[in-house]
């Protein structure tokens, strides 16, 4: 767990950082600089791309990582990272054409409700392409166990760039219609940065010849397109929903509370990082005793962290909303939904690892697929209703299902089993600060609240955990910080 531990840590500061800016983006200067209509619009967008990223990239970014190590010589590796990177073209050009020639029917039919997304569909897939090469050049370093840097492009630089571009609406050097175009701009660039250091880690010996097992490399990609776009649907679906039932600023509203719920997934994204080629590396070494150590340790330290900024939002969630404007209110509701299908989900480590690293991979395809039309389902029922808060509620369902039946399928099927007493200590102490800590506030300014309560929240939460050794990783971390100290 040390190279785990060492590049998790480091991945989480960047993406903490990333999430610093990004909130301060999401929570002030999108609110403020862009207004509701132009920022549901983004949101709209950014959602759409994220559920296409997946095709886009043919699913490679998963594949490069599940079958790099199984190459030997220098020749092997050449050949097959040659195939892997025009792969995506089998579906990027004839889907190209496809979206050039159906344009306005397509265009139609998403704006049929908001009139302003007819102008800006066609850049749907340029940032969608661009995502999806960007996961396969970070896939390329991260099978060299480098993954903080593609982890700051992604989580920081970009997000930086961002914040220039509110700013230059701000200062009315753009306009809001300039900067929808700017943030596709940003996205091409991130991803020309992230082939620069993926060619310089290692510059492809490109290769007309196919790699020996290449029918099992384009079955296993397949795989990955619908099983990443069952995992992006999930995630954005609701945002796709909401434009063909409500006014295009709910979804601005709705990214609101979203981003602050998608906080408590922060730890488990930096951790997948580098969890997932070792886990790749573990199943095909066939090293069960070592991986099951692995989910074990993934899941208490996830739960941990997690746990602790579950509660940290839940109990300043009222005053963090006295900050922002009064009809975003309404995303209180979603903030506590989200937020509990995140933290569930946390918990089970790295469980999606295990499973698309297995020789099970494909029979996880039709629950996924079985999910997604009980998530839409659900949508169209909660949301004409509900609005808001039924896209939440139906998500939270959704997920929590899916989530579970993914935990189900490890333990049964490959005998693993992510939990501990600790899991059930770690509940306690989760449960036990949310009591302590959530129905009382100071009567400061909400940000001094905010601030003090989340020390308190710190000091309470981590200490009960560490004087329990919850996780000995985050005990270990402490052990050497207090050392340091002294």
């Amino acid at each position: 767990m040390g190279v785990v531990i060492n590049q998790s840590i480091k991945n989480t500061i960047i993406t903490y950082i990333g999430f610093a800016i990004g909130a301060v983006n999401t929570l002030y200067m999108y609110v403020q600089f862009l207004g509701d209509t132009y920022y549901g619009l983004v949101g709209f967008i950014l959602s759409c791309a994220n559920i296409l990223m997946p095709l886009m990239a043919f699913g490679v970014h998963n594949t490069l990582i599940k079958y790099f190590n199984e190459y030997k010589t220098e020749k092997e590796k050449s050949e097959f990272l040659s195939f892997v990177l025009f792969l995506p073209l089998l579906l990027v050009i004839p889907f190209s054409l496809i979206a050039y020639f159906g344009y306005h029917q397509i265009a139609l039919l998403l704006s049929k409700k908001n009139d302003i997304v007819y102008d800006y569909v066609w850049q749907i897939p340029v940032i969608g392409l661009s995502m999806g090469y960007f996961e396969i050049f970070y896939a390329w370093v991260k099978v060299h166990l480098k993954s903080v840097l593609g982890n700051f492009i992604k989580e920081v630089f970009l997000r930086i760039l961002v914040s220039v571009s509110l700013f230059a609406v701000y200062f009315n050097w753009i306009t809001p219609d300039d900067f929808v175009y700017s943030l596709m701009g940003i996205y091409i660039l991130s991803m020309l940065i992230m082939k620069f250091f993926a060619f310089k880690e290692r510059f492809p010996k490109f290769q007309i010849k196919l790699p020996s097992n290449y029918k099992a490399i384009i079955g296993y990609s397949l795989f990955i397109i619908l099983t990443g776009g069952i995992a992006n649907l999930f995630l954005e679906i609701d945002k796709i929903m909401l434009n063909g039932y409500v006014k295009i600023e709910n979804i601005a509203y709705y990214s609101v509370a979203i981003f602050i719920a998608t906080v408590i997934a922060v730890p488990s994204r930096a951790m997948h990082q580098i969890t997932y080629p070792i886990t790749a590396k573990l199943i095909s070494e066939n090293k069960i005793k070592e991986l099951n150590e692995l989910y074990k340790k993934t899941s208490i330290t996830l739960q941990v962290i997690g746990g602790l900024l579950f509660i940290g939002i839940l109990a300043n969630i009222n005053q963090l909303y006295l900050l922002l404007p009064e009809k975003y209110s309404g995303g209180i509701f979603v903030v506590f939904t989200i937020g509990l299908s995140k933290y569930f989900d946390l918990i089970l480590g790295n469980n999606n690892a295990i499973i698309f690293n297995s020789k099970y991979y494909r029979t996880v395809l039709f629950l996924g697929v079985l999910l997604v039309l009980i998530t839409v389902g659900l949508n169209m029922i909660f949301i004409p209703l509900y609005g808001l808060k039924g896209t939440a509620f139906a998500t939270l369902l959704s997920i929590t299902l899916y989530s579970l039946s993914k935990l189900l399928f490890v333990v049964f099927k490959m005998k693993l089993f992510p939990f501990t007493k600790a899991t059930l200590q770690s509940f306690g102490v989760l449960l036990l600060t949310f009591l302590l800590f959530y129905f009382w506030d100071f009567k400061f300014h909400p940000i001094l609240n905010i601030g003090i309560k989340s020390i308190l929240i710190t000091l309470f939460y981590l200490g009960l955990s560490y004087y329990l050794k919850l996780s000995l990783d985050i005990n270990n971390i402490f052990d050497t910080l207090i050392k340091r100290i002294k």
